[in-house]
C-alpha cells in the first residue's frame, strides 16, 4: 500500500489495498507547487485500462482546465475540501447549469456527477480544492472533446481572460436562477 510518485504532479498508490489519509492528501498538497498546471493527483487505480478509475486530486485556485466533454463516460466527484462551481455549458458556451459544491458549507452539495456528454469546467473558489473522482475505464485520449469556445491551455493570456469572463458569466447566471 505504498504510493510511488511517477512524475511530478502524478503519483500511484500500490497493491490491490489502497488507504487514503491526511499523509497521502498533504503530499498531493505540497506537490502542487512543483507542477506546471498547478494540478497533483494520486491514482488509485493502478493504470489506464482499469475499467475503473479512481483519483484524489488537489487543484489550486487558478488552475485553467480547459472546458471539455468526455464521450461514453460517467464522472462523479466528491470534496474531500475545499469549494468549487462546476460549469455546464450547452454546445455553442452557453452557460446552463452552475452546481456549487463546498466540503464545508451545509447549504451546498459535496457530491456531483454528470452522466452525459456534456461540456463542463471547474472555477476553485478554495485556495485549494481536494476531490475524489471517480469514472469509468479504460482511459481513452479520444474520448475527450475540448470545447471550441474556449482557448487552449497553451495561450495562457487567453485562457486567464477566458476564466475572468467565466467567473462572471457563471455569478450572473447564478443571480438568473434565484
Amino acid at each position: 500500500m505504498k504510493m510511488i510518485q511517477l512524475k511530478p504532479e502524478l503519483f500511484l498508490m500500490g497493491g490491490p489495498v489502497s488507504c487514503i489519509g491526511n499523509d497521502e492528501i498533504q503530499c498531493i498538497r505540497l506537490a502542487l507547487a512543483e507542477t506546471p498546471k498547478r494540478r497533483a493527483r494520486i491514482n488509485v487505480h493502478q493504470n489506464s485500462t482499469d475499467t475503473l478509475h479512481e483519483m484524489f486530486i488537489a487543484i489550486e485556485r487558478g488552475s485553467y482546465i480547459r472546458p471539455h466533454m468526455h464521450l461514453n463516460k460517467i464522472e462523479s466527484f466528491h470534496l474531500v475540501d475545499g469549494e468549487v462551481s462546476v460549469i455546464i455549458f450547452n454546445q455553442l458556451g452557453d452557460i446552463s447549469q452552475v452546481v456549487e459544491l463546498s466540503s464545508s458549507d451545509v447549504s451546498k452539495s459535496f457530491f456531483y456527477r454528470l452522466s452525459a456528454p456534456f461540456f463542463h469546467t471547474l472555477i476553485i473558489r478554495s485556495e485549494i480544492l481536494i476531490m475524489h473522482e471517480v469514472t469509468n475505464g479504460p482511459f481513452n485520449e479520444n474520448e475527450t472533446i475540448y470545447a471550441e469556445f474556449a482557448p487552449s491551455a497553451d495561450n495562457v493570456f487567453d485562457a486567464e481572460l477566458y476564466m475572468a469572463k467565466l467567473e462572471l458569466r457563471a455569478s450572473q447566471h447564478q443571480e438568473q436562477v434565484y
